[in-house]
């Protein structure tokens, strides 16, 4: 192979090739392949340069690279194809479907024309060529003399199962471990450009499989994840281009949940727990507890996680936790047995674990018998003892309350004559209340029969069982006590009211011989008051008040009168310091009075002007004046 440069007016055509000029079908042998009745479309690479049709008009077949001047005014790619059916041609650039306007045509002999070239133009057109059988793809680059230009892709690329994927720089790359993955950098230009590959912003040593422009990574594992760069050098520049590497992992069981002990821990002692498992496992829980599921799985990128109940979403009352890997059921009553699954999906596949949820019933149980209810006699009897079963456990009778009852018939037991026993009476009351008194009972020895009669025994019966019990005992024996008062002090205290002053005394506890006692021995008995409110002479005195004054108008906005106002002893009418008396109310010593218009009035000789004041000794104001005021 070597590199042929030759100028064309308005363009420089480079390409590699080992002949000068040929047809060479990409997918068959062109001696057999025409004459087949059916063949797959195989597009034809020209290896020629391209042809001159006028100063300002290039043409060209596909396989080589176009280098655009000034002075372009077309170039025209030609896209030849064998097959049969008859291959339908489309065009793309850059990996995007072509748009036609009235710049870029699609001539009737599937050429690709492109008027008045301009620098947005400049990328790799692609020819596809495809029938029923299949496809053939081969595309050509369309430069400016300058920078190099990479072919690049802006596709996400997912793959899940092939264990060998091949993408074109510009590409996001998700993929399984263990696959090969094959990244190609196609650089077009002229002079031609160095390729150096980067990853993480890192140049990579020439160890890691790079040839012709393309980047091998085998066997890929989460180390290789990354971001890797392609970049094209040359004498007029340098363009760089790069791709996403992202490793997939499906979703995989895990054999704990480190979250389910904390949300455990929360839920309370009534929580019941358990995980799924791809297989499937077992969970029996008591009526109205709550449970918690766990699903263990993990995967990269992390898996979502959707529940579901008897294979359809979930409706009854529920939380989700740790971002849907634990789900938490508040009262398992609110569904029946059932199955419990999550799905757990992400780009690399899907994970389903599952449970199966079992209730327990809460029965009535009367299979034990209560104990006798006496030992001999006749009134022996024993109940069947009513328990609320769970699984064969004893639980609570309220979980059983709206279960009905079995009905429960007593049974005799013991109905036998009971041994000679000594009878009792109840103690008589103390003969004293204190100071030591005398109680009595009655003590007799009899025989109850298995019918229910007493039958009386001679005291040795008795005897020969237990010993006789006493018929007197000594009762009350505590002090006779009482509480003793002590004279009333002197009444003192501020005298801000009439009852705040107060008066206090000594309270003992004492025997009715007079000794003194501990106050805890009259403790039972109602204590005296040691304080109480009492009055003081200093408080005894009040406010008096004299009669009105006559007011000094009769009508109009200036009248007032007044009152004597004198603080005084209750018991001596006598006069004292007002602040003896600052604890009541002070009356008030004057007011304002007949606060009525003056509605008649008159005009004396010489312009004198005369208001009656009133008939209890008012007075005349006059004013000489020609004019009248108030």
């Amino acid at each position: 192979e070597y590199p042929l440069h030759r100028h064309v007016s308005g363009f420089t055509s480079s390409l590699r090739t080992s002949s000068a000029e040929a047809f060479v079908p990409t997918s068959v042998d062109l001696a057999n392949g025409l004459r087949r009745p059916h063949q797959k479309p195989a597009i034809l690479r020209k290896i020629s340069a391209a042809q001159q049709l006028s100063a300002s008009e290039v043409v060209t077949h596909l396989g080589q690279t176009v280098v655009l001047a000034s002075g372009t005014l077309s170039v025209l790619l030609h896209c030849e194809a064998v097959g049969n059916p008859k291959p339908t041609i489309s065009w793309a650039k850059n990996g995007e479907e072509m748009k036609y306007n009235d710049r870029i045509l699609l001539q009737p002999d599937d050429s690709l024309q492109i008027l008045a070239p301009v620098e947005a133009d400049v990328g790799f057109y692609a020819c596809n060529a495809s029938n029923a059988l299949g496809s053939d793809t081969v595309s050509i680059a369309v430069t400016l003399s300058g920078k190099p230009l990479i072919k690049t892709s802006r596709t996400t690329v997912v793959n899940t199962e092939s264990p060998a994927v091949t993408v074109d720089i510009g590409s996001t790359v998700k993929t399984i471990q263990r696959a090969n993955v094959t990244i190609s950098c196609q650089v077009a230009g002229v002079p031609e450009a160095e390729v150096t590959w980067f990853k993480n912003k890192v140049k990579l040593s020439p160890a890691h499989h790079q040839h012709d422009g393309l980047l091998l990574i085998t066997n890929v594992s989460l180390s290789d994840q990354g971001l890797y760069s392609c970049k094209a050098a040359s004498l007029r520049g340098a363009v760089t281009e790069s791709s996403q590497l992202l490793i997939l992992e499906p979703p995989r069981p895990l054999p704990y949940l480190e979250d389910l002990e904390a949300v455990l821990s929360s839920a309370g002692t009534s929580t019941h727990s358990v995980l799924t498992s791809p297989s499937g496992t077992k969970m029996t829980v008591s009526p109205g507890s709550s449970a918690v599921i766990g699903c263990a799985v993990d995967g990269h990128p992390t898996p979502n996680i959707t529940w579901f109940y008897s294979g359809e979403p979930l409706s009854m009352r529920h939380r989700l936790l740790s971002a849907g890997h634990i789900l938490q059921i508040f009262n398992v009553s609110d569904v029946p047995g059932g199955e419990f699954s999550c799905l757990a999906q992400n780009e690399a596949g899907s994970l389903t674990q599952k449970t199966s949820l079992a209730i327990q019933e809460y029965l009535w149980s009367a299979d034990k018998l209560m104990a006798c209810s006496a030992s001999c006699g006749h009134k022996g009897v024993q109940l069947p003892q009513l328990r609320c079963l769970l699984d064969g456990a004893e639980v609570n009778i309220t979980h059983c309350r709206e279960k009905p009852k079995p009905t429960l018939q007593p049974i005799a037991c013991n109905r036998r004559d009971c041994p000679s026993r000594w009878m009792v009476t109840s103690w008589s009351p103390c003969t004293r209340s204190c100071g030591g008194g005398i109680q009595m009972r009655r003590v007799t020895c009899q025989l109850l029969t298995a019918k229910g009669s007493s039958v009386p025994m001679s005291n040795e019966a008795c005897a020969q069982v237990s010993k006789r019990p006493v018929d007197t005992q000594n009762c009350n024996r505590q002090p006779c006590v009482e509480w003793v008062a002590s004279s009333w002090g002197q009444c003192n205290g501020p005298c801000i009211g009439p009852r705040l002053a107060v008066q206090h005394r000594q309270i003992f506890c004492q025997t009715k011989d007079g000794i003194s006692v501990s106050s805890d021995q009259c403790s039972a008995l109602p204590r005296p008051l040691s304080t109480q409110n009492c009055w003081t002479d200093v408080c005894g005195v009040h406010w008096r008040v004299s009669l009105w004054t006559v007011c000094t108008a009769t009508c109009g906005n200036y009248g007032f009168q007044s009152r004597r106002v004198d603080c005084v002893h209750v018991r001596t009418n006598k006069p004292v310091l007002e602040h003896h008396c600052s604890w009541r109310p002070r009356p008030v010593n004057w007011q304002r009075c007949n606060i009525t218009p003056c509605e008649n009035s008159r005009l004396l000789r010489g312009g004198e002007t005369v208001w009656d004041r009133g008939r209890k000794g008012g007075g005349v104001i006059s004013q000489k004046s020609s004019t009248v005021h108030l």
